[in-house]
């Protein structure tokens, strides 16, 4: 093996990498009919994965699980295959929990692959690019007059036909797509694709009418502007803002008053049954819950008697109590708060400090949203995590260089004396 070989199949891993990020938003398979014959998320992720395995085999390295927040990950997913021998659905715990097993595959893949700060600015360039094929999407959907939900609220093909899932899939990338373009360093063409991805994500957000979503994109870049202490970055958020405002159709504001009077909103009261049932599902099932997936079919046992519809969750943090109990919400906890405190922790460092404040940014907003839908089959949010993983794994490595190199110093300053 010549001396550029263990390499080939790290760098060929990562190229299916930064192609599975991309059609994650572009979803090709939902409309190009030769596409999903070739599933490309599934086989780009999966030959990630394998040439990665291969790149590490040939270089006798040892494959990572990021430590506690990837281990309680594996187990959280564990859990919900376990699931399937107590649970009231046991078709939709093996569905859920192959889900889980593919997000934790890629969770591994992403952060042993994303070993310098330049793969992580890559593969956040492209989600940005990638989203904008899905933002195109919904407002051509829109403007071709076709069918919406509820008969006013944007949506596109696939899981983005749901406007909730669409809006916080969408939501991700508004505070990377700002980071891009006022990054030091980024070409004009990437500045100029960051604006376009953030405002097209924005702009089909607000037509998606998600009240949930607009919250955590609010949150977001909340959070983005605080951690950047700026003035190009809170002009830049000020002018979003302020577009939002100024371009929104009358359906968005009216859609968004009814939140003080919920009592009447038909979508509201959904998520509060949705509430009730999550509460007595995990009242009764505390430890290990009803198994995953089967918050749907447990509505009929737990639901509040004017309830006349079974609603998803609608929260990220009940439906796991409810489906997994207190063993899957400790599990979910670990993993989501070693995450974001990772992406924090990160924002401070001199190289990967501009996509880790981004993605702290990204993820408070997305945690917010998840309040009122979430969605724990959601790859968006996994690699979202993986990506903030992947910046604090880099900025630790960067501060152990730095404090050795300071430790050698000194030891050759005191042998010179």
């Amino acid at each position: 093996m010549g001396p550029g070989e263990p390499a080939r199949p790290d760098a060929a891993a990562f190229g299916c990498l930064i192609a599975f990020a991309a059609v994650t938003y572009a979803a090709p398979a939902e409309w190009i009919p030769a596409a999903g014959l070739l599933r490309p998320a599934l086989a780009t992720s999966g030959l990630a994965l394998a040439l990665m395995v291969v790149g590490k085999l040939a270089r006798r390295e040892g494959l990572t699980m990021d430590g506690a927040r990837g281990w309680a990950f594996a187990a959280f997913a564990g859990l919900a295959a376990a699931s399937t021998r107590w649970s009231i659905d046991p078709p939709s715990s093996v569905g859920l929990a192959v889900e889980l097993a593919k997000s934790v595959a890629i969770y591994v893949t992403l952060v042993n692959l994303v070993t310098s700060s330049r793969r992580l600015a890559l593969l956040c360039g492209a989600l940005v690019v990638g989203s904008m094929v899905t933002s195109v999407g919904v407002l051509d959907y829109v403007a071709s007059g076709r069918p919406l939900v509820e008969g006013f609220r944007a949506r596109w093909v696939g899981l983005y036909a749901d406007p909730n899932r669409m809006a916080m899939s969408l939501g991700i990338v508004v505070p990377l797509g700002a980071a891009l373009a006022i990054r030091r360093g980024t070409r004009k063409w990437a500045r100029v694709a960051g604006v376009a991805a953030a405002g097209l994500a924005a702009w089909a957000m607000v037509l998606s009418h998600s009240r949930g979503g607009l919250a955590g994109l609010a949150v977001a870049l909340g959070v983005w502007t605080l951690l950047e202490r700026r003035a190009a970055q809170t002009l830049l958020v000020a002018a979003l803002a302020a577009a939002v405002v100024a371009l929104a159709p009358a359906s968005f504001w009216d859609r968004a008053g009814t939140v003080a009077r919920f009592q009447e909103d038909a979508s509201a009261m959904g998520r509060v049954h949705a509430w009730t049932v999550a509460a007595r599902a995990s009242s009764e099932n505390p430890l290990v819950g009803i198994g995953a997936g089967g918050f749907q079919t447990a509505w009929v046992r737990y639901a509040p008697p004017e309830s006349h519809r079974a609603y998803a969750a609608h929260n990220f943090f009940l439906q796991v109590v409810g489906e997994l109990g207190l063993v899957g919400l400790l599990l979910f906890l670990v993993f989501v708060s070693g995450g974001v405190a990772g992406a924090f922790a990160a924002s401070s460092d001199e190289e990967v400090g501009p996509w880790a404040r981004a993605l702290a940014a990204a993820l408070s907003g997305y945690l917010v949203s998840s309040l009122f839908a979430g969605f724990l089959a959601s790859q968006h949010f996994y690699v979202l995590v993986g990506l903030a993983a992947a910046a604090h794994r880099l900025s630790l490595g960067r501060t152990s260089d730095t404090c050795a190199h300071i430790l050698v110093k000194a030891l050759d300053g005191g042998g010179a004396r």
